[in-house]
């Protein structure tokens, strides 16, 4: 199995990265696996942390329309260029955290993801130098309040919400190129989405390179790639989880935001 680093927070609330084990033993980083963190001498039981958002991203650069048929469910075609929009960091929630439906919205939809994880600057960089500044991938939902997405003339409202990127649960340093991507509702047995990575219209260093020609990239940095067709709405009690070939899975349930602030529920931090 590949190496998964994670993120995690003590019992004592010290936030460390690390290195997961088979029997979901941490092994302690000094510093983010991509500026050379190495394994210290530091050891967490499973009992002993919690899994947060396996990074911490200064921006998270997401990608729209890179499915051709998710565009023609969307009733567009797939641009000449890259789409680019944002989410920002406070959107990034935890694996297992809540996902908080806004009172703004009526319409609110999972989109599954591939996500990169950026290892060093970039900037300017060609589709071959960006392919060595990804350091390693996991999954995403870019949660979407689709009426706001609709009625807004840009998309930050829409995408934005505390809340709107869970993020996780590991990051792997390698995957397949056609590892297949797959949504599930609830206990339903049948996916939602499914659809290869491969599918892509614009592939991840295509991506960064485009990127990076707009805004420096910096480690720690997250890429959305697109989301395949099947995207649905969310209601709240649902529980939505995403699964990558060689990756994972990262399951979230979605709560309203009004039962939070009541204090009926409890959070996870990101």
């Amino acid at each position: 199995m590949a190496q998964r680093f994670v993120r995690i927070q003590t019992t004592s609330g010290q936030v460390h990265y690390g290195l997961l084990h088979l029997d979901r033993r941490v092994q302690v980083l000094d510093a983010p696996p991509w500026l050379h963190g190495q394994p210290t001498d530091q050891e967490l039981p499973v009992e002993g942390y919690q899994l947060l958002a396996p990074c911490a991203p200064s921006k998270i650069v997401a990608i729209g329309k890179n499915y051709l048929k998710h565009a023609t469910e969307m009733g567009g075609e797939v641009p000449p260029e890259p789409l680019l929009f944002m989410k920002p960091p406070t959107a990034v929630t935890a694996p297992d955290a809540l996902i908080y439906y806004p009172a703004q919205s009526q319409r609110v939809d999972y989109e599954g993801e591939l996500a990169l994880v950026i290892g060093d600057r970039c900037v300017d960089c060609t589709p071959e130098q960006a392919r060595a500044k990804i350091w390693g991938y996991t999954i995403a939902n870019d949660v979407t309040a689709r009426d706001l997405q609709r009625k807004d003339s840009q998309w930050t409202r829409a995408k934005g919400f505390d809340s709107f990127c869970p993020l996780g649960p590991w990051i792997v340093r390698e995957i397949g190129v056609s590892a297949l991507l797959q949504t599930f509702l609830n206990d339903a047995p049948s996916p939602v989405q499914s659809a290869p990575i491969s599918d892509m219209v614009f592939s991840p260093d295509t991506l960064v390179a485009y990127i990076s020609q707009v805004m420096t990239l910096l480690p720690g940095d997250v890429v959305l790639t697109g989301t395949p067709e099947g995207v649905g709405a969310l209601q709240v009690g649902d529980r939505v989880r995403i699964e990558i070939e060689g990756i994972g899975s990262l399951e979230n349930t979605v709560t309203s935001r009004l039962t939070a602030e009541t204090g009926l529920v409890s959070t996870t931090g990101s």
